[in-house]
C-alpha cells in the first residue's frame, strides 16, 4: 500500500508526526486496538469487546477503506479508519488518541486526514456513530463540522449510538496525490 494508493502522505510534518497507512493486522496497531478495547469495556462493559472484532482487516483496506496512524518517533500516538458504508459514503471507525497525547488536536487531525483521503477516493459523505458515554468524541465531531443526526438536547443514554454526518466537497484533479495541491 502506497501513499498514492491512499491519498495519504507518509512524510514527517514539522510537528514531528508521520502519517502512515497501515493494515489492521500491522503490529503498529496493537497499542491502538488494546487501548480502544480497554476504553470501550470500561465505558460499556464486557459486551464492548465484540465491537473490536466486528470488522475484518479488509474492511479498512484500500480501495474502499483506509486505516492510518500518526507516529511520533515510530510509536503510534493517534489513529483511525474509514470503511465503505455505501457507494458515496465512508464510515469513520476506531478514532483513537493515546492517553498521554490527548488534548493536542491529534484526533481532529486524524479525522481531517481520513476525510481528505475519503474525498480523493470519491466519497462525498462521511458517516459515523459514537457511543453515548463518549462526550469527548461527541465534542470532537461537532467541532469538526459534523451534523448530529439526533436530538442534541436529549439524554444521550436514551438515544444509543449517536449518528453524525458530514458532506465532503469535490476534490480538484490531482489534489491529495503526489504533485497535487
Amino acid at each position: 500500500m502506497t501513499a498514492q494508493d491512499t491519498g495519504t502522505a507518509t512524510t514527517a510534518k514539522a510537528d514531528g508526526l508521520t502519517v502512515v497507512p497501515v493494515r489492521l493486522s500491522d503490529p503498529l496497531c496493537g497499542p491502538m486496538l488494546r487501548d480502544l478495547e480497554r476504553e470501550y469495556v470500561t465505558r460499556y462493559g464486557p459486551i464492548a469487546s465484540d465491537e473490536m472484532a466486528r470488522y475484518p482487516d479488509a474492511e479498512f483496506a484500500p480501495p474502499d477503506g483506509l486505516l492510518l496512524l500518526l507516529l511520533r518517533d515510530g510509536e503510534a500516538v493517534a489513529g483511525g479508519a474509514y470503511r465503505r458504508y455505501d457507494g458515496r459514503t465512508a464510515e469513520l471507525k476506531r478514532i483513537w488518541t493515546h492517553a498521554a497525547h490527548r488534548r493536542r488536536g491529534l484526533a481532529r487531525r486524524v479525522v481531517e486526514e481520513l476525510e481528505r483521503a475519503a474525498a480523493v477516493r470519491g466519497y462525498r459523505r462521511v458517516y459515523l456513530t459514537t457511543g453515548p458515554r463518549q462526550p469527548e468524541a461527541r465534542g470532537l465531531y461537532l467541532a469538526a463540522g459534523y451534523t448530529p443526526l439526533f436530538d442534541t438536547a436529549a439524554d444521550p443514554e436514551t438515544i444509543g449510538p449517536l449518528p453524525f454526518e458530514k458532506h465532503l466537497g469535490a476534490v480538484p484533479a490531482g489534489a491529495g496525490r503526489p504533485g497535487g495541491t
